[in-house]
């Protein structure tokens, strides 16, 4: 099959490693940097087209969008779509996931367990606010944070409400959680593909007086086997956000797994290196299931 990976960065480990895995198993591989792409759209003859070229040769593709170019990204994501071109990522659910609030509204309404949560508008009315989550310290996030950042411990109320009135003074969107104390500052990752959990990793944060256990904050990351309930949290999770592949973040917590993020682009070096599982040929393995349909279904159109 002829398959792109929608990548800024050729560069990036997992970018490369998903080329190296479509290659091995005989497909032909191409990086397309998406914010190059042009979308060219008429009454039912969708093109993207790049570099001067028309991209209508492709089987399917494998967004690695990045959080900060989400809307041209998910746009180019949706113009393959509208082509028949079947999406490890669709379009939507990578928008929905996207949105930390959206993504803890539809998995509250599903039924699963997370850190006790607060969102507000820019108002400076914060009395209360750490008292509703638990009491302190809290955690509070930027809507638009990755990889750890944006994101700021309140070791009291009154460090709390300099923090919020800091954001909300830079009209930054926030949401307040509880900090899980007993988590320790692990956290864990469950890899997931088609509908199953193909890898697990347990993330600690390693600098003294740090909680985010984020590789790119420095943790480390160590296989790990999930419990019945991490399993099952996890893979409703990703469903639940119409994710065919994520990475979904759990804390431990005296209560249970708790649902934290669901990433629809999560990297393959962590999870990869600490469970010596080829992820990247997992995915490739559900591109080849679910593309051949695709392709089958386009050619009759064709015909």
């Amino acid at each position: 099959m002829n398959i792109a990976i929608l990548s800024r960065n050729p560069k990036l480990y997992s970018t490369i490693r998903l080329k190296q895995a479509g290659e091995a198993r005989g497909h032909k591989v191409e990086i397309i940097d998406h914010m190059k792409c042009v979308l060219f759209i008429e009454k039912k003859k969708p093109v993207v087209l790049y570099q001067g070229r028309r991209l209508d040769y492709f089987d399917a593709i494998i967004p690695r969008i990045g959080a900060s170019v989400t809307f041209y990204g998910a746009a180019v994501v949706r113009q393959f779509e509208m082509m028949k071109v079947f999406t490890a990522i669709e379009s939507q659910a990578l928008i929905r996931s996207r949105d930390k609030l959206r993504s803890l509204q539809i998995l509250s309404r599903a039924g699963l367990d997370l850190p006790k949560t607060i969102f507000m508008d820019y108002s400076r009315d914060t009395e209360g606010i750490v008292e509703a989550v638990g009491g302190a310290p809290v955690v509070i996030k930027l809507l638009e944070g990755t990889q750890g950042l944006g994101v700021v411990l309140a070791e009291n109320e009154k460090a709390a409400q300099s923090v919020i009135e800091a954001f909300h003074g830079l009209h930054a969107r926030i949401i307040v959680q509880e900090f899980i104390k007993e988590a320790r500052g692990i956290d864990i990752r469950a890899f997931i593909v088609d509908g199953e959990v193909v890898g697990a990793m347990r993330r600690q944060a390693t600098r003294e007086g740090e909680f985010r256990s984020n590789l790119h904050r420095g943790g480390i990351a160590t296989v790990v086997k999930l419990t019945r309930a991490e399993k099952s949290a996890a893979l409703k999770a990703a469903k639940k956000m119409g994710l065919g592949v994520a990475g979904v973040d759990l804390l431990p917590s005296n209560r249970g797994p708790l649902i934290i993020e669901v990433n629809s682009s999560p990297g393959l070096e962590g999870i990869e290196g600490a469970t010596k599982v080829d992820i990247a040929g997992k995915i490739f393995h559900y591109l080849e299931k679910n593309a051949l349909k695709k392709k089958i279904q386009k050619d009759r159109i064709n015909a």
